[in-house]
């Protein structure tokens, strides 16, 4: 009965969520926008939603994203009718209190507190009267973990419809330099990688990701409500042995991240424990089995380990730790086909018969480790949890770290996170999915390699600090320190590391590692470290230090505006509608708790192939009354001319390089006229000319995508010429022409034609302004060509003295390393480059790439 009961609410909640779904004729997502900035593993990411009602009628307009749950929320707020409405982070008894008023006033105030494996969901709405607009623009911030050698950026895209204008925009920049760096997710596979552009340059990385709307339903979590599903940016830093990247703000606050690497490993002793109760049957034990023994067949031969099963008793393979020889990993392997689910659930005597194991075994110059999984409740011996936790502290007594595994939703996780964090451990969710047992794998790959233990950050000037004591330090993590230094006297400030390195001491110091930076994001990641570790400390109290641990916790997320487990995010509307009170849920949901020359760069080429076939680019017709072809726009500022005699002025374009770090680079010499990109099977052809300023740009770009339709932009205006119409564009608006879509905004032009879409930045230097074209989404055939559809450079070094030498493309060209300035990104980054002439770099003349008209 309960189950028919449950089936029919089901059904009748998806009939509900399926009506709600909005149409392009209630309300249309116009503009969705993501864009995160990373630096110094410390990412911010602003989600823009600018949506219109359609309807002749009020609308009840929603905005439903997915954030990291490792992430807080900082900033919340809406625009309507020119109006802002701000949200505001609040002590969650005060926003309570608020959210009750609003009840008892009638008001239908929504709590929003869900969350997945590895999101949570923020959703709120507001009523949007007819034919008016609304924008939503949520902000959160978190500190990228390193797991596994590498960092992951997680962008969840689930605008609920296909959206013309959407778009991601991810910036990376790291001190220590970029090692590498992909994208990864449902969202980069199949026809939708074709909508991502990347671009790295030692310390700065770049991600564009431009889908069209038709691609936005043809990915595998995809159709015709859009795209659902993850973009996940991956990359790590260089590094070394050495003390690690120590960054200051100016007013005084540090982060530290240290993750020396060529150290030896240091063998381990493991004993795993693993639940067997009655609720472990079926395919839970299945995938523990099959992860076990992909666990054993990991183990190095120094390693020693052991395994106890239990359910209301335990079951010892061997009774003590043996060596990971061949013979006992066979044996162990026969021992863990044959676990099968049992009884009750005697959690305690488990985990004290693990670490008795450990600390009969004790090895120098090793580091031990507990690993706990099970999927319940105690149900058997002692079962009170305050007094588990007790026990297992006593046992342990601080000598190795305690990992719990958490199997599925029922767990109580709580319990095991305050057990982790009690013994020096963490405590981490195993999800009841098909991919269990690769989420125990993957666990376990994170603590296989033990390198340092006993780690001590000592901070000789410092204050505030974070945690500063670890008892192991793996391969392919990171530990990160936050603090103040007292008084801000950098010069007494000495940071040094001490671990054990296998049966020695080592010590980390070095001097003049600290690079100061003006930016705030310095003193945003103490707060964040802080806030985190208060509230892992708070779980272990209890009493006044409890409450005194929490009074810190709280007055940090005030003051740096996160919405924590402390605080809610308090969303105030139009007069007359409801107050959305948002808190941030616990883990889980369902818990019982809630150099350079100064030039220019073309940024991202590729696509295309070379042609020899000249495209004809027609003269076009003047429409009536029109200004000659070369008159200025009113208003447009004139341009600086060059000096009687003086050379003509020259521009630097970059190229990419396939599989190496430093592009290509070319002068072109002149204010010429350009082929960008031409698309005949499109009719779509895109030119520019350069201007007469050293270091500049173009001072205009044409589009034209039929015989008659054209589009001009310069640096003030975009001019439309339909036929004899032509139409002034001077604000920030959408266009539509044909078949293209132009959005101005404030620093660039956005154009969309199909599945190509083509940025166009507006820069100054010296006062002068001037445009640059960037390629973010390529056409997916392979008949285009001009500048912007060239395929990266091919190139290898054949020798850099006494002077350098390239081969490109089987060519041997002498080369010299100069600078440019890669004016495709916003905020045009310096770097180097190996300059060739533009024919040794483009593989064919380049009258080829030059038109008499725009």
């Amino acid at each position: 009965m309960d189950r028919a009961v449950l089936n029919v609410t089901s059904l009748l909640l998806l009939l509900a969520l399926v009506t709600t779904l909005p149409t392009k004729e209630d309300w249309d997502i116009y503009s969705f926008h993501i864009n995160s900035t990373v630096t110094s593993r410390y990412a911010t990411t602003v989600i823009t939603s600018r949506v219109a009602n359609r309807m002749d009628e009020s609308k009840e307009i929603e905005f439903h994203v997915r954030i990291p749950k490792n992430a807080f929320i900082s900033k919340f707020r809406m625009f309507i009718d020119g109006q802002l409405y701000d949200g505001a982070v609040k002590a969650k008894e005060q926003a309570q209190q608020e959210y009750t008023q609003a009840v008892s006033s009638g008001y239908s105030a929504g709590m929003v507190s869900s969350v997945g494996r590895t999101l949570e969901e923020f959703k709120t709405s507001v009523n949007v009267a007819p034919h008016k607009k609304v924008t939503f623009e949520l902000t959160y911030e978190e500190l990228l973990k390193r797991r596994i050698g590498k960092y992951e950026l997680q962008i969840n895209a689930r605008p609920m419809q296909p959206v013309r204008d959407f778009k991601v925009d991810v910036y990376i920049h790291e001190k220590a330099s970029i090692s590498f760096i992909k994208v990864q997710g449902g969202l980069s596979t199949k026809d939708l990688a074709n909508a991502i552009t990347k671009t790295h340059a030692d310390k700065e990385a770049w991600v564009h990701f431009y889908p069209t709307e038709d691609q936005q339903k043809t990915c595998d979590s995809c159709g015709e409500q859009g795209m659902n599903g993850d973009l996940v940016v991956v990359y790590d830093v260089n590094r070394n042995a050495s003390i690690g990247d120590i960054k200051q703000s100016s007013d005084g606050y540090f982060v530290h991240h240290f993750a020396p690497s060529n150290l030896a490993r240091i063998s381990k002793n493991v004993v795993f424990i693993i639940d067997r109760s009655g609720s472990m049957y079926g395919i839970k034990i299945q995938q523990t089995r099959t992860a076990l023994l992909h666990i054993l067949s990991d183990l190095a031969e120094d390693d020693y380990f052991g395994l106890i099963t239990f359910d209301g008793k335990i079951f010892h393979w061997k009774r003590e730790l043996v060596q990971a020889s061949k013979e006992n990993l066979g044996s162990a392997k026969e021992f863990v086909k044959r676990v099968n689910h049992g009884g009750l659930t005697d959690i305690n005597l488990a985990v004290l018969e693990g670490a008795r194991m450990l600390k009969a075994h004790p090895r120098e110059g090793s580091a031990s480790i507990l690993i706990l999984l099970t999927d319940g409740d105690p149900t058997s011996g002692v079962t009170d949890l305050g007094r588990i936790k007790s026990n297992v502290k006593e046992a342990i007594a601080g000598k190795f770290p305690l990992y719990c595994l958490g199997f599925g939703l029922d767990v109580n996780f709580e319990f095991l996170k305050t057990m982790s964090l009690q013994n020096d451990g963490v405590a981490r969710r195993i999800y009841d999915d098909s991919d269990a047992d690769i989420q125990l794998r993957g666990f376990y790959v994170e603590v296989a390699t033990p390198l340092l233990t006993d780690v001590t950050m000592i901070y000789l000037g410092g204050t505030n600090l974070t945690q500063t004591n670890f008892s192991q330090y793996y391969d392919g993590s990171e530990i990160v320190v936050a603090g103040q230094i007292t008084d801000n006297h950098v010069k007494t400030f000495i940071p040094q590391v001490v671990a054990i390195s296998r049966n020695s001491k080592v010590t980390f110091s070095e001097t003049n590692m600290t690079e100061i930076v003006s930016d705030d994001h310095i003193q945003r990641v103490w707060a964040y470290l802080t806030v985190k570790q208060l509230l892992e400390k708070e779980l272990q109290l209890s009493g006044p230090e409890k409450v005194k641990v929490k009074e810190e916790a709280l007055e940090l997320s005030l003051k740096y505006s996160f919405v924590t487990p402390l605080t809610s995010m308090v969303v105030t509307k139009p007069q007359g509608e409801s107050t959305d009170v948002l808190h941030k849920p616990k883990e889980g949901g369902t818990d019982r708790d809630e150099q350079s020359s100064g030039r220019v760069s073309l940024g991202s080429y590729g696509g295309g192939g070379y042609h020899r076939a000249q495209i004809p680019t027609p003269r076009r017709p003047r429409p009536k009354g029109a200004a000659p072809r070369r008159a200025m726009h009113p208003g447009a500022a004139p341009r600086r001319p060059m000096p009687t005699g003086a050379a003509p002025p020259s521009h630097r374009f970059l190229m990419k390089a396939e599989n190496q770090s430093i592009p290509l680079c070319f002068d072109i010499t002149g204010n010429v006229r350009l082929k960008l990109l031409h698309s005949p099977s499109r009719e779509l052809f895109v030119n520019g000319e350069l201007d007469s300023v050293a270091d500049g740009g173009f001072t205009k770009i044409v589009i034209r995508v039929k015989p008659d339709l054209y589009i001009d932009i310069d640096v003030n205006e975009i001019i439309v010429t339909d036929g004899q119409t032509l139409t002034h564009h001077t604000g920030e608006e959408q266009i539509t022409a044909g078949s293209v879509t132009v959005i101005k905004r404030n620093k660039e032009v956005d154009v969309a034609t199909g599945d190509i879409r083509i940025v166009i930045l507006l820069h100054e230097r010296h006062g002068e302004k001037f445009l640059w074209p960037v390629l973010r989404r390529r056409p997916s055939d392979n008949n285009a060509e001009g500048i912007l559809a060239l395929k990266p450079a091919v190139y290898e070094e054949l020798q850099q003295t006494p002077s350098s030498r390239l081969k490109i493309n089987g060519q041997e060209v002498d080369v010299g390393r100069f600078g440019a300035v890669d004016y495709s990104i916003p905020s045009p980054p310096i770097g180097g480059c190996w300059l060739v002439s533009a024919e040794a770099a483009l593989q064919r003349p380049l009258d080829d790439f030059i038109v008499e008209h725009l």
